[in-house]
């Protein structure tokens, strides 16, 4: 007696085609389904090797499970036939692809055979390689020399490889590669960003070629020293130009090679030293304030606290304070290090680390100070468009720079005010300006970009700023204060005239709710010696903005830390 046939169960609204059993409580959703399950063998004829009931609803609403109508069953044998016909299809795709892959493997493999019988070596009889570095390369024209450094560029051809060297040294230096230096091992697994190490002849390059410094190596023998990835993981496919802001981020680190990047770095460094050779030259001395302290300057609200062996600290906001305390000793001082805000913005000028440039002088009005400024600022200019790699890679990124012109526009609070409402440029909430008001940072910048040149905007009202600020004598109200604007940017420079009565900084904590106590040690500069001084403060990522024409200041530091940034 014939063994009765398996029954499978179909219901195509409540059954399932993955991971069902075909039975009542676990149906599949289509007979085909069902079917392939079996693994029945081609040649059977599908309803001779099971019984497929489907679902139906009867008249009164009730469902019953019945055989498969003949309709039905005419599906059924086309959609077997369908899928035997796809997967012999994938499986003589599957051999035809596995049978490629075996066939590249192994020309790969014989051309790596080929390869590793070649080995390069150094000729003693040609001249000793002189060690050099791809700046200053052209003085070394028809001489052989050595290099290290990184691939920056690659282009592999039938008979040659030519290779674009990065030594970060400055320039970068192109490479010909050929004969057996084009079949070794190492030449098959080249790569960009790949570390190498050559010898070769120095030579001008051909009339109407192109080259970085006019010249190329023509290189007689070559190593890897660091092999970079190849595949998915190759330097060239991490970042993309069209990358969003956050994988650019994460990637930094990658970034930083760029040539972009790598000229506002280099351009950053020759800036900073412009400025020590400014204050140098009119004998400032540079002092290292602490960055970790137990007081504000701008308020607390942007202050960034840490627990410091059990009690309450914080990271500086500003050094200014400091810088106070030794004008008695060592007259006028200034300090190049870092600041930290902690404000809740994203805007593209706001970081919440940030290079301050800070300065304070003794024995000066509010003029001297805002002449000071005008001085470095147009001093530490000249002293970069003197510079030849400064002024190159200006040209570069800001072909359309203009140096500023002394005296700078003095503009005053109240004047500005009227500018902003002669000038349609609105507050945020659509209304006029009004004298008290907090020019907001849109409205400031459309205003300096409109006059397109740099702006001291002076004597802010004294609520608005900082209480160690000096009162304008007879206008209280107002201070002896100045932001320095810049077009594009907006302000870089933020500086005042100091209290240096005792009774009125006294006046000034009580005013803003600040408890002296903590500031006996700046108190004191009032109480031993006073005088009239001032300083000021430059975020020195917003100068070099407007200098290299960036759109953010994300752009102009090493590695740029924001609200919900503080990697890598």
């Amino acid at each position: 007696m014939a063994s009765p046939l398996p029954t499978l169960y179909v219901d195509e609204k409540k059954g399932s085609d993955t991971g069902a059993k075909g039975t009542q409580d676990s149906p599949f959703a289509t007979p085909v389904a069902a079917y392939l399950s079996l693994n029945a063998t081609a040649d059977k004829e599908p309803l001779s090797v099971c019984q497929i009931l489907t679902v139906k609803v009867t008249e009164d609403g009730k469902t019953e499970w019945v055989e498969l109508s003949g309709a039905g069953k005419k599906k059924l044998v086309k959609g077997i036939d369908a899928q035997r016909k796809k997967a012999a299809k994938a499986a003589a795709d599957g051999e035809r692809l596995a049978k490629e892959a075996a066939e590249t493997e192994a020309r790969h493999n014989a051309l790596r055979a080929e390869a590793a019988k070649i080995k390069l070596e150094e000729d003693p009889s040609k001249p000793a390689a002189i060690k050099a570095r791809a700046k200053g390369l052209p003085e070394y024209t028809d001489k052989r020399v050595r290099l290290q450094g990184w691939v920056h560029r690659l282009r592999k051809q039938k008979t040659n490889f030519f290779v674009v060297l990065r030594d970060a040294s400055g320039p970068l230096v192109q490479l010909v590669l050929a004969g057996d230096c084009i079949k070794t091992v190492d030449a098959l697994d080249l790569t960009i960003e790949s570390t190498i190490e050559v010898t070769g002849t120095v030579q001008k390059v051909k009339e109407g070629q192109n080259a970085p410094q006019g010249i190329e190596v023509v290189v007689d023998w070559w190593k890897i020293v660091g092999r970079a990835p190849a595949g998915d993981d190759a330097f060239e496919g991490r970042i993309q130009a069209d990358a969003d802001p956050a994988t650019r981020a994460d990637l930094r680190h990658l970034e930083l090679r760029g040539e972009t990047a790598t000229a506002v770095m280099r351009f950053r460094a020759r800036l900073l030293r412009a400025f020590r050779e400014a204050l140098d030259e009119i004998e400032f001395t540079e002092v290292t304030p602490p960055c970790m302290v137990q007081t504000s300057v701008e308020g607390g609200s942007t202050l960034f606290e840490f627990n410091y062996y059990g009690a309450p600290a914080y990271l500086t906001q500003s050094s200014q304070l400091y810088l106070e305390t030794v004008l008695p000793s060592l007259g006028n001082v200034y300090c190049i290090q870092e600041s930290f805000r902690a404000e809740k913005s994203l805007t593209r000028r706001h970081l919440s680390e940030y290079t301050h440039f800070e300065a304070e002088l003794p024995f000066i009005d509010f003029k001297d100070l805002l002449d000071h400024l005008e001085h470095v600022i147009t001093t530490v200019v000249d002293k970069l468009l003197q510079d030849p790699v400064a002024s190159e890679i200006l040209k570069q990124l800001n072909p359309g720079f203009v140096p500023p012109q002394k005296p700078f526009m003095r503009l005053d609070y109240r004047d500005a005010i009227k500018y902003l409402n002669e000038h349609g440029i609105k507050k945020e909430d659509g209304s006029d300006h009004e004298v008290g008001d907090d020019i907001a940072e849109a409205a400031e910048r459309k205003m300096t970009d409109q006059i397109n040149r740099p702006i001291m905007l002076i004597n802010f009202p004294k609520h608005l700023k900082s209480f160690y600020m000096k009162q304008i004598e007879g206008d209280e109200d107002y201070t002896e204060s100045v932001d320095v604007l810049m077009p594009n940017v907006g302000e870089v420079v933020g500086g005042s005239m100091r209290i240096s009565d005792f009774d009125e900084l006294m006046a000034g904590y009580k005013r803003e709710g600040i408890p002296p106590e903590p500031y006996y040690w700046f108190t004191d500069q009032r109480k031993y010696g006073t005088c009239e001084h001032g300083g000021y403060g430059l975020g020195v990522e917003r100068l070099l903005a407007w200098f290299l024409d960036r759109y953010t200041v994300r752009e102009c530091c090493l590695y740029p830390r924001y609200m919900g940034r503080a990697r890598p």
